[in-house]
Formats: C-alpha cells, sequence, structure tokens
C-alpha cells in the first residue's frame, strides 16, 4: 500500500450572514467529498488526505465555491502536511484517541 505523502486541514469562513454560512459549508463539504479522497469533517475544519497537486486544486475550489455560492469574500485557514517519503495518515495520528 502506498503511503500518503499529504494532508490538509482546511476551514473556510465564508463572510456572510450568520444565517448562511452552515449553508455554505455544507456545500464546500460536498464538494470535498465529490473527490473520493479519505477526509475526515471535524467541528472547526476538514481534513483530507491526497496528492499535493489535486489537495491545492481541492483548496482553490473550496474557496472560489464559496464566493460563488454568495460570500463577497472569504477567509480561509489551510494547514498542509507534505513529505514525499510519506507521511502519518488520518487513522495512525487518531485512532488510538478514538477507541
Amino acid at each position: 500500500m502506498e503511503k500518503i505523502k499529504c494532508s490538509v486541514a482546511i476551514q473556510v469562513l465564508p463572510q456572510v450572514e450568520d444565517a448562511k454560512v452552515i449553508g455554505i459549508v455544507d456545500r464546500v463539504i460536498d464538494y470535498i467529498e465529490s473527490f473520493n479522497l479519505k477526509m475526515v469533517v471535524g467541528p472547526f475544519e476538514t481534513v483530507v488526505e491526497g496528492d499535493l497537486p489535486e489537495l491545492m486544486e481541492l483548496i482553490e475550489g473550496c474557496v472560489r465555491l464559496c464566493v460563488s455560492a454568495g460570500a463577497p469574500h472569504v477567509l480561509s485557514y489551510v494547514k498542509i502536511h507534505y513529505s514525499p517519503d510519506g507521511i502519518w495518515s488520518i487513522g495512525e495520528k487518531v485512532n488510538k484517541h478514538n477507541g
């Protein structure tokens, strides 16, 4: 099995009225799911595993989706863990804590 080389944590905060935020974030999560990558949705961010170029495309798409959904601008917080030799998977990082 090939090692995961990259994971990203992305949080988008569309700058719209509070009543619209969850709907836009839900659309972003649906978009992320369309990539068919390993992902975990958390209360503050979504973590996704894959190849660096595909994940960079995903991040850009998330931001653009917020704007196309009506946000005049969006704040995004992104963390990237990358190594060409492989990184720990989501499961290796958290499974022991989620017994």
